[in-house]
């Protein structure tokens, strides 16, 4: 291949996502579109409420009759009648009547209040129907405020208004909003598929015994994990030996999908075959990156059919290969779903022990953050070997150390990405 450039995380990631396409619209039941991004704008196609309604169970009135009402001068309406949610009261609120009303009930014609039950001398515990039938008056306690407890038509949306905009994720709040709107089915971007493929003589499946010199397949498991999360569809090959008959038959299996992830196989050992591959039936960009862990990592295409299928190759050990999945592969499939929402947050925090950088690239460390008395603490979750696994499952988050800081003392500030 000649001279390897290695290429920065920026120019990496700009890289892939100038590639990677926003997957196509389709329809589907609101509530399978949860998560997803929507397509289009959504736009009311009726006013909600559609009518004004009352907030709360009591009498609709006149405000103007209850003028002077109180505990000792209660002002006495005739109720010429009751109203449930759902229904609508043919007559007219006159002068000196009150109509009973339950909550979510449009207001009757004439009415421009509700009294609450409590500000009423309506006995406790009273049921709807039965009461209203047989008593013909109702004392108001308290004067009502014009307007008070009605809620306005509109008061939600106006027909013809934007509710939702396009690339809007939606969560279910959104569901809820669309429902109310009387939409069943929603035009979303669609999950993408990634097809991920193990590569390695030593690599077996979990459940299975292991021999002298195997190890189980974690990184299919790691990364088919974070496909999901990040609202993919994973889609794992198995595993491939350090072939290139075998890896080239097992690639073919997953180039129906709208990405393609191997593990191993992109560092200069001889028995790393994954960028041999690509080099014969693809394109490399490229496979080097200025950080650590994770400094192999390969990115390129394969042909199938019209369709140029893009191909992320992580590095071999399993810390290294979610670093990079998180990094490249998540913003790639945020892309692919029509989100622009994939960068972390971050935190400045306190180191509260040393944390070094060997490497003379930029340098993410796994640590547990935590606030105290407003400050951000971080601390290293032990060994940073990209081996050890459990550095990164109990790391909330990563410490980012720039190609120009070799080291942090106990004290030192430092910006980390917070996972979690």
């Amino acid at each position: 291949m000649g001279a390897v450039t290695t290429i920065t995380i920026e120019e990496a990631r700009e890289r892939i996502l100038s590639f990677v396409p926003l997957l196509d619209a389709v329809e589907m039941p609101i509530l399978d579109a949860l998560g997803l991004a929507l397509a289009e704008d959504v736009v009311a196609p009726l006013t909600i409420p559609p009518l004004a309604n009352t907030s709360m169970d009591g009498y609709a009135v006149r405000a103007a009759d209850t003028d002077g009402a109180s505990d000792e001068r209660p002002v006495s309406l005739r109720v010429v009648g009751e109203l449930a949610a759902g229904y609508v009261f043919e007559g007219h609120v006159e002068a000196g009547t009150a109509v009973r009303i339950m909550t979510g009930a449009p207001i009757p014609a004439g009415a421009d209040a509700v009294v609450p039950f409590e500000e009423t001398d309506e006995p406790e515990g009273r049921n709807f129907g039965s009461f209203a039938k047989s008593r013909a008056e109702v004392g108001v306690l308290k004067t009502a405020k014009l307007g008070a407890n009605v809620r306005p038509a509109g008061e939600d949306v106006h027909a013809g208004t934007t509710v939702l905009k396009r690339g809007t994720v939606l969560r279910p709040a959104h569901v809820g909003a669309l429902a109310s709107l009387g939409m069943a089915a929603v035009r979303v971007h669609r999950r993408p598929v990634v097809a991920i493929l193990s590569t390695g003589d030593e690599i077996i499946e979990p459940g299975k015994p292991l021999a002298p010199g195997q190890i189980y397949d974690i990184n299919a498991y790691s990364i088919s994990a974070m496909v999901s999360e990040a609202g993919g569809v994973p889609k794992r090959l198995g595993i491939a030996t350090d072939t290139v008959e075998a890896l080239e038959q097992k690639l073919s299996e997953g180039l129906d999908a709208d990405l393609l992830v191997t593990s191993a196989g992109v560092s200069r050992g001889d028995y790393d075959v994954v960028k041999d591959v690509l080099m014969k039936h693809g394109e490399i960009n490229f496979w080097t990156v200025r950080m650590r862990p994770g400094k192999p990592l390969a990115f390129g295409t394969f042909p199938s059919g019209e369709r140029r299928v893009p191909h992320i190759g992580l590095p071999g050990n399993p810390v290294s290969s979610m670093m990079s999945f998180e990094l490249f592969g998540r913003p790639a499939l945020y892309k692919m779903l029509g989100r622009n929402d994939w960068e972390r947050p971050r935190v400045m925090a306190v180191c509260d022990e040393p944390i070094e950088n060997t490497s003379g690239f930029t340098q993410f460390a796994r640590v547990v953050l935590t606030e105290r008395e407003g400050v951000w603490h971080a601390r290293l979750t032990g060994s940073q070997s990209s081996g050890v696994l459990t550095s990164m499952a109990t790391a909330n988050g990563l410490a980012v150390m720039g190609e120009d800081v070799r080291a942090l003392a106990v004290g030192d500030v430092v910006e980390c990405l917070v996972l979690s």
